[in-house]
């Protein structure tokens, strides 16, 4: 065993080695990530518009939002990672169109909510969901 330990370089040949796949296998990762986001992109949302709408539309009030201005409420869930979740209200699945059909209309998409409907336009919901698949 010693001779092959020897033969292949010893413990910094080795060291590397892991390293290397190491190195593979975050980089194979992240571009996993990259094609995530690029699935969940809103078309013609603008994720920074839609960060300060949720501002004015004090979603914070109910919900803890990162780099959202407000209360950062806890009546509501956390929309820390909305962008990583399946489901949207846990049983809606998590898709831009349904995220966007359910920011306009909260009761009419999953009746019982306690989500208000707040008059958000179909553009301002375009951007707000664009936002919030940048929450991973």
């Amino acid at each position: 065993m010693r001779n092959l330990y020897c033969q292949y370089g010893g413990f910094r040949t080795l060291l590397r080695a892991v390293a290397a796949l190491a190195c593979t296998i975050l980089t194979s990762a992240c571009h996993q990530s990259d094609a995530s986001t690029e699935a969940t992109r809103v078309a013609g949302g603008d994720p920074e518009r839609g960060r300060l709408l949720t501002q004015q539309y004090q979603c914070a009030a109910c919900h803890f939002i990162p780099n959202v201005q407000g209360a950062n409420g806890d009546a509501g869930p956390s929309l820390e990672y909305m962008g990583r979740l399946s489901y949207i209200a846990g049983s809606i699945p998590n898709q831009p169109d349904n995220m966007i059909r359910f920011l306009k209309n909260p009761p009419a998409e999953k009746p019982g909510t306690l989500m208000p409907a707040l008059g958000i336009s179909d553009e301002e919901a375009r951007h707000m969901a664009a936002y919030m698949y940048t929450l991973r």
